[in-house]
């Protein structure tokens, strides 16, 4: 309050402009919790603290504040919302990989499906023409063919084990340097029964540049050693917060040093990407 006499208005004044502070900090706060993205918090605290700062310096003649209390709920409010925002973020994140997990476990299904059906159908031919070559009396010609049978039926044991044994499949090492740098690789798994498709799936649109495979292993426990694989590999995950996505701060050559350890002998392994696209824009612009 003023030293002397209360002018004339003096409160009305007072009140009014306490009201209109007031209204500006809440629309500020409004305004920080509608646009809230987690990882601009502290900004936002920061921004409303600086807003509660001024008007308390701009009122201080006539003791208009915003209360210690009151600026405490407020910035509660903007904490609680973080953690909400984030946490559908990470929910909706959670389904689309689920939703993306199951379409290529469909994908794998099916694909063993159509190839267990085209080694009945294959088989159910090389059965006729054994039998038609016994009627014949020709033995040898049928054993000859009872050997192709054989090796039919393996292979339908094989696509019958692969459907029933979810942890089966291939564990790859893929990288993208026109993408994503020389020292960063994906190391995941697939259950596909030619991973290449997986591979070319990653590789479509949404990166500038195709994918080159590094490995490509086939294990009865892929599951295990891709996890094995991401453990050793955790200091140097790219995303901390989402452990899913597989991407990793490392060379080919010491991904190759740890499989080896978890696989034992590697039958191929490319220690280099050949990028064949990115070298050829790169050439061009060069040129250009």
């Amino acid at each position: 309050m003023p030293n002397g006499p209360t002018p004339p208005g003096w409160e009305s004044n007072r009140t009014s402009l306490h009201q209109t502070q007031g209204g500006s900090y809440n629309a500020e706060a409004d305004n920080l919790v509608r646009g809230l993205k987690p990882y601009k918090l502290d900004a936002a605290i920061e921004r409303l603290t600086k807003v509660a700062t001024t008007i308390m310096r701009l009122g201080k003649t006539m003791d208009i504040r915003i209360s210690e209390a009151y600026h405490r709920l407020r910035i509660r409010e903007l904490e609680l919302t973080a953690d909400y925002v984030a946490k559908v973020a990470e929910e909706k994140e959670h389904e689309r990989e689920e939703k993306q997990r199951l379409r290529e476990e469909r994908a794998a299904q099916q694909e063993m499906e159509r190839e267990k059906a085209r080694l009945e159908k294959e088989r159910q031919h090389y059965v006729n023409a054994r039998q038609a070559l016994l009627d014949k009396g020709d033995a040898e010609g049928a054993a000859r063919l009872q050997e192709t049978l054989n090796d039919i039926g393996r292979a339908i044991e094989d696509v019958d084990y692969r459907a029933a044994n979810i942890r089966a499949g291939y564990v790859y090492v893929i990288s993208n340097i026109g993408a994503f740098g020389e020292s960063m690789v994906k190391v995941g798994m697939t259950r596909r029964l030619d991973p290449l498709d997986r591979v070319r799936e990653l590789g479509d649109a949404s990166v500038p540049f195709r994918y080159d495979v590094h490995a490509l292993f086939f294990s009865d426990n892929a599951v295990g050693i891709e996890t094995a694989l991401h453990q050793r590999l955790a200091d140097q995950r790219v995303n901390l917060v989402n452990p899913r996505r597989e991407f990793f701060h490392a060379t080919a050559a010491q991904v190759k040093t740890l499989l080896s350890e978890l696989a034992g002998d590697l039958l191929h392994f490319e220690d280099f990407p050949e990028a064949l696209e990115y070298r050829q824009s790169l050439a061009a612009r060069t040129h250009s």
